[in-house]
């Protein structure tokens, strides 16, 4: 079967870029950059920072379960100056009576009950940790977003590339005709130096595309942490393929359970919660325990003893509560429970707005889906209509100004084409997203 003319321009067009590609570039599919911006993303590695702080502050110690044990060392001293008076009349003076005090001591604080605050804290703090958690997962999350969303556009632009370098092809083939003919003098100047702007202009227009794809590579080396910007990576996808089995209730149930930032939201309600009752653990009496065990050197130059020492433990229990604090306990959980509520109305707030953007974004998918299949068909007419163009355009039959709009019709409905697969693409990616599925591209 003879191969039409546009089909043998672009083949030998993705030869050559092939070669130069496949030897000047490092390709990788969207899993192998998830999996290198996993490990080098600035952002995750401040994310996973942050986790692990909430991590580390999850001990007893810090809720207060454990006693506090200090150990401490003092050296004072008192320089004076003594005039007495005696009832008999005598008198007695002295002068700079240096007496020192040392003290060496090992104290302990513990407090035994402070109305559920202690308990209250260690959970705050169990809370606080698994919101870490989840603000990493939702770090990651936006990560396999961004990378998957520039992931398809890198493809797009390349694929556009492939088209404006088949229509300079085309415009070249048309140049080189017209200069024939107006050679042998079967056609006119102004044919030929129209053919030539329109090769310009194309050309001109491919050079911009270069610019597209070439900052597309670079948005993908920031995205996994590359330090070398000038690394010519690229896709190993050459299609961008979309998946069409998206059912919205499904997606509608796994968004209530999984979605990140409702989980984050609901968590965000339960920290309020904790902060109330450790607030309101103040209404409760407190129970102190304190102990130590030290020793005291004192030295004295005036007086009958020129030095003493003990060494002894002590002990106390303490029980007290709080009477009145110039009502900052009642203004304090006054101002608590309205931060509660806000808390419950930001997780309202939120779910709306996750319900709002799936429905949203679920009927542009189905629609682009529909359009899908419409430009598909547009595409191979405007194909067909290139093939017949070309023929009556070299056998004199079409002029250049009708080739001209039927080669703008073939990239329209390419370019058409490209933009609804990647708007349908980046559909799908925030689909799964919101419903907490987008792992399933790593």
């Amino acid at each position: 079967m003879r191969l039409k003319l546009h089909h043998l321009l672009l083949l030998s067009i993705l030869v050559i870029n092939n070669t130069f590609t496949g030897a000047t570039q490092e390709k990788y599919d969207l899993s192998e950059f998830l999996t290198t911006g996993l490990e080098q993303n600035f952002s995750l590695q401040i994310a996973r920072n942050r986790q692990e702080i909430a991590e580390n502050n999850l001990t007893r110690g810090n809720a207060g379960f454990l006693p506090v044990l200090d150990l401490s060392a003092r050296q004072s001293g008192t320089v004076n100056s003594n005039w007495q008076n005696f009832a008999d009349g005598t008198t007695a003076s002295a002068s700079n009576i240096h007496n020192t005090t040392t003290n060496v001591g090992l104290n302990l604080g513990w407090n035994i009950f402070s109305g559920f605050r202690v308990q209250t804290t260690w959970a705050r703090l169990e809370e606080m940790k698994a919101q870490g958690e989840m603000s990493t997962r939702l770090a990651i999350e936006r990560f396999i977003a961004q990378t998957a969303s520039e992931y398809y556009n890198y493809i797009q632009q390349v694929r556009q590339l492939h088209n404006l370098e088949f229509t300079v092809e085309l415009s070249r083939e048309r140049f080189r005709i017209d200069e024939e003919r107006y050679l042998i003098g079967s056609g006119s100047r102004l044919q030929m130096m129209q053919s030539r702007v329109f090769l310009n202009a194309d050309s001109s227009r491919l050079s911009r595309q270069h610019e597209a794809v070439r900052a597309s590579q670079i948005r993908l080396n920031e995205l996994i942490g590359s330090e070398d910007f000038d690394l010519l990576i690229g896709a190993r996808d050459t299609m961008i393929v979309v998946d069409k089995d998206l059912v919205y209730q499904d997606l509608f149930d796994r968004t209530l359970d999984d979605n990140t930032s409702l989980l984050l939201a609901e968590s965000d309600v339960l920290i309020s919660e904790y902060d109330r009752k450790i607030v309101e653990s103040r209404s409760y009496p407190y129970v102190n325990f304190t102990s130590g065990y030290g020793y005291t050197f004192n030295t004295y130059q005036a007086g009958n003893m020129d030095y003493q020492q003990n060494l002894g433990f002590n002990y106390g229990v303490t029980v007290g509560i709080n009477i009145f604090d110039g009502y900052n306990r009642r203004r304090q959980v006054s101002n608590a429970l309205i931060e509660e509520d806000n808390r419950r109305l930001q997780h309202r707030q939120i779910e709306q707005e996750v319900k709002a953007d799936l429905l949203t974004i679920y009927k542009a998918y189905e629609n682009n889906l529909r359009l899908l299949d419409m430009e598909y068909v547009n595409l191979e007419t405007a194909r067909e209509n290139m093939d017949i163009a070309l023929e009556r355009y070299m056998l004199g039959e079409l002029s250049g100004i009708e080739l001209r709009e039927v080669q703008k019709s073939l990239l329209e409905a390419e370019e058409r084409l490209l933009s609804i697969q990647y708007q349908t693409k980046l559909a799908e990616i925030s689909l799964l997203q919101i419903s907490g599925r987008i792992m399933e591209y790593i």
